[in-house]
């Protein structure tokens, strides 16, 4: 894909000539907190206000919406970010999309998906939900199965940000930081779980010890 050579320089690589699409490719983590938390508040109001019998369903669906993100978060890096370019205008999307990222992997304005990526992939994820939910006649479980797909998102975000900037020394977000590090560094076509490495473990893509 795209990458050019690590840079930990301070100065952000500019992207846009534009002064407001360039405003745009700088996020701090609070902005996708402020916009995912209160949506993932809104739709387990939604699950348990509009249930019908027993909640056993309620946390079930959450815990797989969580699940199913996992699965997309390794999707969306293995296949979207990582996709390989075939002319130079795809080299320069790659590069946009994700190569940015793994050029100055220290910039903290770009560790968290962009809304105007974010967005629209939510909407994207919430309309197959629903497709879902509803050819299965099981219309109860959409508000807390997407409520749990986005928590898992807000997660995913959340640690990708603390992977990069905080300081862990132990435990399970030490593991996984050391796993996400080296796909920055040795293996960037390995190692695509940012928040796991299950499904790396299951496809194939982390590397023998």
């Amino acid at each position: 894909m795209g990458h050019r050579n690590a840079s930990h320089g301070q100065e952000p690589i500019r992207l846009f000539r534009s002064d407001v699409l360039e405003f745009f490719t700088h996020i701090h983590p609070a902005i996708v907190a402020a916009i995912y938390g209160p949506a993932v508040l809104y739709l387990a109001y939604r699950a348990i206000a509009g249930r019908q019998g027993a909640l056993w369903h309620l946390p079930v669906a959450f815990v797989l919406g969580l699940g199913l993100w996992t699965l997309a978060e390794y999707v969306l890096h293995r296949f979207l970010f990582h996709f390989r370019p075939r002319s130079p205008r795809q080299e320069r999307l790659a590069f946009l999309f994700h190569g940015v990222h793994h050029a100055q992997p220290r910039s903290k304005t770009r560790l968290v998906m962009p809304p105007a990526v974010s967005i629209p992939l939510a909407a994207l994820f919430y309309g197959l939900f629903w497709a879902a939910t509803t050819l299965l006649g099981a219309g109860g479980w959409l508000a807390p199965l997407f409520g749990g797909f986005l928590a898992g998102y807000l997660a995913y975000d959340m640690t990708h940000y603390s992977l990069h900037h905080a300081a862990i020394r132990s435990g399970y977000l030490a593991r996984i930081r050391g796993h996400h590090m080296r796909h920055h560094g040795q293996t960037p076509n390995q190692r695509f779980g940012v928040t796991s490495d299950v499904w790396d473990r299951v496809f194939g893509t982390l590397p023998r010890a």
